[in-house]
């Protein structure tokens, strides 16, 4: 029988997190997360490790406490007008091996009450790197068709995130793929009931869902100038 991860009791804990989100309470509460949140996240991280590696050799499921996969429960709160200390949810993205010399897309898994969802790309890209995907785009849009705007894409994922109202400036309004174009974003996932999360479902519909979106992931590296 495949492995579970997460239970009810994960799910109790980022509720009650929410509602009290301070430190004194996660001080006293933080054995539940390190039971509950942290060390079965880092464990499926664990199992993600040879699976990811088949899908592509130079992206990484990386299951250190810390540095790793796995996001900080901590919030940076120095530049943002919400002061809450800590998040209340668990992330984690597998990155690219060259994440620290350039920007790069990854893939991404999301545990949330009510909103669990696992996906890839690359958010929120600064302008030079938006540009160069642009670019890529526009001089390459058959091969992001077959991996965005095929059935098998469009039945199960979303790309996420806003567009702009008109066409960038510089790219051709009448271009085949100018909403796309207009993306701020390039990624997309899907979303999945709480219920999977907890059973021994997870772990494959983690690795299935990683597989589809790998096309979309190996073309954004190659806009980028990254080995997929």
């Amino acid at each position: 029988m495949a492995d579970t991860y997460f239970t009810a009791a994960t799910f109790r804990f980022l509720r009650d997190l929410a509602a009290h989100n301070d430190r004194a309470w996660f001080k006293a509460q933080q054995a539940r997360y390190e039971e509950h949140v942290r060390e079965p996240y880092l464990r499926l991280i664990a199992d993600l490790q040879a699976p990811l590696a088949k899908i592509s050799p130079h992206y990484r499921a990386d299951p250190r406490k810390v540095g790793g996969s796995l996001f900080r429960i901590q919030r940076d709160t120095r530049f943002s007008g919400d002061k809450q200390p800590y998040k209340t949810w668990a992330g984690a993205r597998f990155f690219h091996e060259r994440r620290h010399e350039t920007p790069a897309p990854s893939f991404y898994l999301h545990i949330q009450p009510g909103d669990c969802f696992a996906g890839g790309g690359i958010w929120h890209p600064q302008a030079p790197t938006l540009k160069r995907i642009r670019d890529f785009l526009a001089d390459n849009p058959a091969a992001w068709k077959r991996a965005v705007h095929a059935k098998a894409f469009r039945d199960r994922f979303e790309l996420w995130g806003e567009r702009l109202s008109r066409p960038p400036r510089g790219y051709d309004p009448a271009h085949e793929l100018v909403e796309d174009l207009k993306l701020k974003n390039f990624a997309g996932g899907a979303g999945f009931p709480d219920k999977l999360a907890t059973s021994s479902e997870l772990l494959p519909h983690v690795i299935d869902t990683f597989k589809r979106l790998a096309p979309m992931i190996d073309y954004l590296c190659a806009a980028l100038d990254l080995e997929f």
